[in-house]
């Protein structure tokens, strides 16, 4: 009996397990499950519903409807393809309903196909006709508020008393009047109810300006640097100043560049991104100025005689500043003569530079040569097959004595060297005009004039390094 009990369990739990694995197996049937029995809603009751519903929105009142076992089938034309579309999702919406046949097809008669297109362009009228008044309003309020920034960014308070930098205050004044608009567009939009439109164009117009950006690379580093500029100020209006291999006076620094005027009267225009980086050398900043020039003398001169006469020439010229002095030395020894450098300061507000290092130069040459000290030339020694030198010119030889007779003894005989005279200055009268010349700078003056207000430069006697010196 306990065997037979044992045979009779497996055999029951053997039936079992298929079953558990086929209900495991099974899978959940697709979408809602089909009604049957009196739970059944019936063709009429659906296609009713569905009549019902496509007589009240526009475009699906042309469907014919028919429903068989809960299959509905929607025959007909519609306007636009996107109304097949929603006639079929609101079908699948009614209950009962086991399936579609969307056999619709679309109008092809240009009359029929522009009634809708007619029809939304006349509800658009018709809104914009309703929101009229409102939109009124909104530009209303947006410009009054962009009249009050434009009111309060034309004033010269507080903007001049923030900074003094005249550049500096009227990019303040636009960025502040840009705030205003920008708040008058929001509050429009505000009145309007579409404020989430903000932030479209907002990120619209920041990738319209990110591109911009790197299209105008260059235009936008000059304006930097001509804020930079505007506020360092490395030099002032009509200064000389050397920058980039090229001299001039400065004329004006615009928001793009830097115009110049060189000794000739042409036009230099450079970068301000190019000036920003570039290495400034500013003559007119300081008024004194230092000039120098070498001059040659023979090699047997006595050199501290002629280093006295070009210090004593100097000193005694009227545009030479007496502190600094003037200074004079022995540059290098050559082949055949004695190189002296000499300089000299000037005060360049009252003395061209130009015209007192030439003046200079003329007037220690002519000294040099009323002292009695050569200038230097060409020295050659010649030798004969016997291999016995001949003396040159000036300079009697320290060896053996030529006798008559000999080669050479007839030809060259020594030249004595002329006595050192007293070395002076020359006459008042005989001493070239050393002034300013006013020629450039009337040029540069009447440049400044023509567009008077639109240098970023000041004129108040100050730069980066603070207080300018004075002769």
């Amino acid at each position: 009996m306990r065997h037979f009990r044992l045979f009779i369990s497996i055999i029951v739990l053997g039936l079992a397990l298929p079953t558990t694995a086929i209900a495991q197996d099974s899978v959940e049937p697709a979408g809602p499950t089909i009604e049957i029995g009196d739970s059944v809603t019936s063709d009429n009751e659906i296609r009713s519903r569905i009549q019902t519903i496509f007589r009240e929105i526009e475009g699906l009142n042309r469907i014919f409807v028919s429903v068989s076992s809960g299959v509905v089938t929607l025959s007909g034309q519609v306007e636009e393809a996107p109304l097949a579309k929603k006639a079929e999702d609101l079908v699948s919406r009614v209950s009962g309903v086991v399936a579609i046949e969307n056999q619709l097809t679309e109008q092809t008669a240009v009359t029929e196909r522009l009634k809708p297109v007619i029809g939304r362009f006349e509800n658009r009228m018709q809104q914009t006709l309703d929101y009229l008044p409102l939109i009124l309003v909104a530009a209303l309020v947006w410009l009054l508020i962009g009249m009050l920034g434009w009111f309060v960014t034309t004033r010269k308070q507080p903007w001049d008393w923030l900074t003094p930098n005249a550049f500096i205050a009227d990019l303040l004044r636009q960025t502040v009047w840009l705030a205003f608009v920008m708040l008058g567009a929001l509050m429009a939009l505000d009145i309007l109810g579409a404020t989430a439109v903000l932030g479209t164009i907002l990120g619209a117009v920041g990738i319209i300006g990110l591109a911009i950006g790197f299209a105008v690379k260059d235009t936008v580093e000059n304006y930097i640097a001509s804020i930079l500029l505007s506020i360092r100020q490395p030099f002032q209006p009509r200064d000389f100043i050397a920058l980039e291999g090229m001299e001039g006076f400065v004329i004006r620094l615009t928001s793009r560049a830097t115009i110049l005027m060189d000794i000739d009267g042409n036009h230099i225009r450079i970068p301000n991104a190019t000036v920003f980086k570039a290495r400034i050398v500013n003559y007119s900043r300081n008024p004194e100025r230092r000039f120098s020039f070498e001059l040659g003398v023979d090699a047997d001169s006595v050199l501290h005689e002629a280093l006295a006469v070009c210090h004593d020439t100097l000193a005694g010229l009227d545009f030479v500043l007496r502190n600094p002095e003037p200074g004079a030395w022995i540059e290098k020894v050559g082949d055949s003569n004695v190189l002296i450098g000499v300089s000299g300061w000037i005060n360049q507000t009252e003395t061209d530079f130009v015209k007192a290092r030439s003046e200079a130069i003329r007037t220690v040459k002519t000294a040099l040569e009323q002292a009695g000290f050569a200038l230097p030339e060409p020295i050659y020694r010649l030798r004969f097959d016997n291999g016995m030198p001949v003396p040159a010119a000036g300079r009697p030889d320290t060896g053996r004595q030529v006798s008559p007779g000999e080669p050479g003894s007839a030809t060259l005989k020594p030249v004595p060297a002329p006595e050192p005279k007293q070395a002076g200055t020359p006459p008042p009268e005989q001493v070239t005009d050393t002034g300013v010349d006013e020629a450039v700078l009337r040029k540069v003056e009447d440049e400044r004039q023509q567009q008077a207000g639109t240098d970023l430069l000041s004129e108040d006697g100050k730069d980066e390094l603070g207080e300018r010196p004075k002769a």
